[in-house]
């Protein structure tokens, strides 16, 4: 680190849990951001902000005049441009040393097996089941570790998945990809704002954690938010010996 990086990221070095070494970690790993919304907005700011080195931020998507009630990566000027242009821009004013891989495109199997394997993190920010599921088949392939998080009206939810661990569940342990699913959209439902900043920023607690190694991420817990009571619970979660995405990983 050069004297404006040991400047900058002082406030991580005096942790006596993270220190010079935790935020080398941090300079030296890339993250996957999928979904530059309302989740991906305050991870993606977290990580840069931390000195997380590289981010890969993914959306097809472009900015609306809806999405900034709670989108904080973007801004009115940003209506109409692809969010992750729109997202490099924003990170590279808070953190200009961050490199920043932008990809407008919908993440596919053939994406995801290419370049899951290059991450520290994968941090699934999207609201599509069907997305969900493949960015969990290609971390579980691959082993690399997936935070997963959701929110909806007042609900958020978030967990860790450590394919390092083989305790670990995996994403489709705990919502099965054959399970009956309604797909539910804040478009038609709403969102209260200030849900997916928590979430969004636990997040990125959770990639930081499982990058430098320290405390106990949420891997075998799923935590739920009602942000309407402010109320957690937190639910145990274990890794089924039949699933069909992790269960044939562990026989191997």
């Amino acid at each position: 680190m050069n004297d404006d990086q040991l400047l900058r990221y002082s406030r991580h070095i005096l942790v006596d849990e993270l220190g010079i070494e935790a935020q080398q970690s941090f300079l030296d790993a890339h993250a996957i951001v999928v979904g530059a919304g309302g989740l991906g907005s305050p991870a993606a700011m977290y990580l840069a902000a931390s000195g997380v080195g590289k981010l890969t931020l993914v959306d097809a998507d472009t900015v609306d005049l809806t999405n900034l009630q709670r989108q904080i990566l973007h801004v009115t000027k940003s209506v109409g441009r692809l969010k992750v242009e729109s997202g490099r821009d924003a990170i590279a004013q808070l953190n200009p040393d961050i490199d920043v891989n932008a990809v407008a495109e919908r993440v596919d199997d053939a994406w995801l097996d290419r370049t899951v394997p290059q991450a520290t993190v994968v941090l699934d920010c999207t609201d599509n089941f069907a997305t969900r599921h493949a960015i969990n088949r290609a971390c579980v392939a691959h082993g690399v570790p997936l935070v997963s998080g959701a929110a909806l009206r007042f609900d958020g939810q978030i967990s860790t998945f450590d394919f390092r661990n083989d305790e670990s569940p995996c994403y489709a342990c705990v919502f099965p990809e054959d399970q009956p699913f309604e797909e539910v959209a804040c478009s038609t439902m709403g969102v209260f704002a200030p849900t997916v900043g928590i979430i969004g920023a636990m997040q990125a607690a959770e990639a930081l954690r499982v990058i430098a190694g320290v405390g106990e991420p949420l891997v075998g817990r799923l935590m739920m938010l009602d942000s309407l009571r402010m109320e957690w619970s937190t639910m145990r979660i274990a890794r089924q010996q039949d699933c069909p995405v992790c269960g044939e990983r562990h026989r191997s």
